[in-house]
């Protein structure tokens, strides 16, 4: 497809065409596909994502209770459970709704039962990171634990380590922890945020998403000086960011399979090699988006951050000039 022609699209699916299919489903209220597709995910990565997709998805309805009616002893289900009634507690809270408390009581409460039911699981425990960004205060004892190292702050850290335990430096487990970081009214400062992304980051392993924690914090950073009378746009082009971006690009996504990349993670990176002006270094990078996008972080570009079309003009102004630095090889007709 032409550049001119091309359009983006939004999917939480992504790359994952049998999740996409899943999500079909579901929407319609059907629970076998999703049942399904769990049972023949390979892996922690993979069945952490699908999950918190799924999760997501299935909040508005009755299809994973349907489900747990129908199979009461399913492990599966009992851990969708968890990622449903979490979502309603986290989706109440942040809407200032009524049932806040009780349904953070009620998501609580299903997490320890799913973490219990499947003990090699470290889902529950992202559950229960997710909730701790509900103690905004850190009145829970276990959401004010001491850090496991200099120039971070006292947090759920033994949530995570339970999380790291069963898969090792999990994405989401991380994100959770950097929501927490701010949702504190104790602190909840970038510096906050800026040491725990950097600490995390510098003990993953090759090919880990971590490597892109730290650009989710510069977004942030950006985000919250919007409207500042400072040189917003030098923000991106700054030795600290374009080394985060090549770190990001070379330890993590030049060593992994970009169909399997978070959407969102793959975005983040697309966005800070094109706003360090490293055009060519993020041609491979748009190319392995497809036609997909996600709003953020390219809607904090644009005039509106509001409107979903500034960040679709954003988004393809980006794409257009980095894949025009470095376009593809001509296929010859023996290729």
């Amino acid at each position: 497809m032409a550049t001119s022609d091309f359009r983006p699209v939004y999917h939480p699916a992504g790359h994952d065409n049998d999740l996409r299919a899943a999500l079909q489903d579901l929407r319609t209220g059907r629970w076998v596909s999703m049942r399904n597709l769990l049972e023949s995910t390979p892996d922690w990565t993979l069945w952490t994502q699908r999950t918190q997709v799924l999760g997501a998805v299935a909040a508005g309805s009755d299809a994973v209770q349907a489900w747990l009616s129908e199979e009461p002893r399913s492990v599966a289900a009992a851990v969708m459970h968890a990622r449903v009634v979490v979502e309603r507690a986290v989706r109440a809270h942040r809407e200032g709704h009524h049932r806040a408390q009780e349904l953070w009581q009620e998501a609580w409460e299903a997490c320890r039962a799913a973490a219990h039911t499947a003990p090699a699981d470290p889902v529950p425990w992202v559950c229960l990171l997710a909730l701790s960004q509900l103690d905004e205060r850190q009145e829970l004892q276990e959401h004010r634990l001491h850090p496991p190292g200099p120039m971070l702050f006292p947090g759920p850290w033994g949530l995570l380590a339970e999380a790291d335990r069963r898969d090792p430096y999990n994405r989401e487990a991380y994100h959770r922890m950097l929501q927490f970081v701010y949702a504190r009214k104790a602190g909840g400062t970038l510096s906050e945020a800026v040491n725990f992304a950097q600490w995390a980051a510098s003990s993953a392993p090759e090919g880990s998403a971590l490597h892109a924690l730290p650009l989710y914090v510069r977004v942030e950073r950006y985000r919250r000086e919007r409207g500042h009378e400072k040189a917003l746009d030098l923000h991106w082009v700054t030795e600290d960011a374009e080394r985060d971006a090549e770190r990001a690009l070379h330890l993590w996504f030049h060593r992994t399979d970009p169909t399997r990349h978070s959407l969102l993670d793959v975005n983040h990176l697309a966005h800070s090699l094109w706003g360090a002006l490293k055009f060519a270094d993020a041609a491979p990078v748009f190319r392995a988006l497809g036609p997909y996008f996600t709003t953020l972080p390219w809607a904090y570009r644009a005039p509106d951050p509001r409107d979903p079309s500034g960040a679709e003009d954003v988004y393809l102004r980006a794409r257009t000039r980095c894949l025009a630095a470095a376009p593809e090889p001509r296929r010859g007709p023996h290729d």
